[in-house]
């Protein structure tokens, strides 16, 4: 492991681009990414001996809303104890006054890049269901992602899925968010996106409806692009998931005819209709779904003809069928050519 040097740090302190850590029991290693209202360098914890990282309010913010706003991210990750969902260690204030926590240092790919490894679609459907689990999971705890997109999933050097950043969060149930239900520091939105764009950017602007919100165009429902903040539910983030797994089942992932089978393209449309009550329901409903039709059985989004469930059921019994078939040929075979 490489720290940087004092020189290099002061050189960096003094541009305002790197934590003063003094104070903390917290090392600088090197930065590590940025986004949104942040930034997020790997450190290491100097009395537990372990690198973690650390996640520090980057953008100017004199009434101290951003910095409301990073702190409930911590307060919610804290909620939300999970395997795929990155674990909080500890939170607090720097000693040049900006706001940050700590979580697990992950060491891995973010989807987009792992998918490249991944040419076989029934294992990116697993890797589907992964995510499905912790967004679930987030759900029965009264959180809302609303920012679910390949840049904010992490597969681990371990094949652990992650799903992280949670800074766009919303508390539907009080229950969980140690306050009020109220979305404090809302932020506003958004410009609508271009047609067919896949843009990874998190923040437009514009004017809207009753709020004005933060997302990703290309992954955010139509509800929560044009601003409808306050009748926002899981169904927002169901949108966000088909439009991942119509990423996730693209290209490399076609079967050998080219193109999706016609059930996973219903699953696709399904989750990702325009009017939330087409949707699934549950994020469960979704992942069902795709359980059912990696295991050859029929879903529930797409309704066959008797040809093709006569071609799943053999595509799903073809070893059994493939031995019966042989069987008979034998019998016949005994009964037209006997032994003398």
């Amino acid at each position: 492991m490489r720290f940087l040097n004092d020189k290099t740090l002061e050189k960096l302190r003094s541009a305002g681009a790197v934590p003063d850590l003094s104070g903390t029991r917290y090392t600088l290693v090197e930065f590590l990414a940025r986004g949104g209202m942040g930034a997020v360098y790997i450190a290491e914890d100097q009395s537990l001996k372990r690198r973690v990282a650390l996640k520090v309010l980057e953008t100017e913010d004199p009434e101290g809303t951003l910095a409301g706003r990073l702190l409930r991210e911590a307060r919610v990750l804290v909620q939300l104890e999970h395997p795929g969902i990155v674990p909080v260690h500890d939170a607090g204030t720097l000693a040049d006054g900006r706001v940050f926590y700590v979580m697990k240092f992950v060491e891995g790919a973010q989807l987009d890049q792992f998918l490249a490894n991944v040419p076989v679609l029934s294992e990116r459907l697993r890797l589907f269901l992964r995510i499905c689990e912790a967004v679930s999971f987030a759900h029965s705890r009264g959180i809302l992602h609303r920012d679910l997109k390949p840049a904010n999933i992490m597969v681990g050097a371990f094949g652990e899925v992650l799903v992280m950043d949670w800074g766009l969060a919303k508390i539907l149930d009080p229950r969980w968010s140690g306050n009020s239900n109220r979305d404090e520091n809302e932020t506003r939105f958004a410009s609508k996106p271009e047609p067919g764009a896949n843009n990874q950017n998190t923040q437009a602007t514009g004017a809207t409806g009753d709020g004005i919100v933060m997302g990703t165009p290309g992954y955010m429902s139509p509800e929560q692009a044009s601003g409808q903040i306050a009748s926002l539910d899981v169904r927002s983030d169901i949108f966000s998931l088909g439009k991942l797994l119509e990423f996730m089942t693209a290209r490399q992932a076609a079967s050998r005819t080219g193109k999706l089978p016609r059930a996973l393209r219903a699953i696709c449309e399904k989750a990702a209709a325009t009017n939330p009550s087409d949707r699934y329901a549950t994020v469960s409903a979704l992942a069902d779904d795709i359980s059912r039709f990696l295991d050859g059985q029929p879903v529930s989004a797409y309704r066959e003809n008797l040809l093709e469930r006569t071609q799943r059921f053999y595509y799903r019994y073809q070893a059994a069928i493939l031995l019966i078939l042989m069987y008979l040929a034998m019998r016949v075979m005994f009964v037209l050519y006997p032994r003398h």
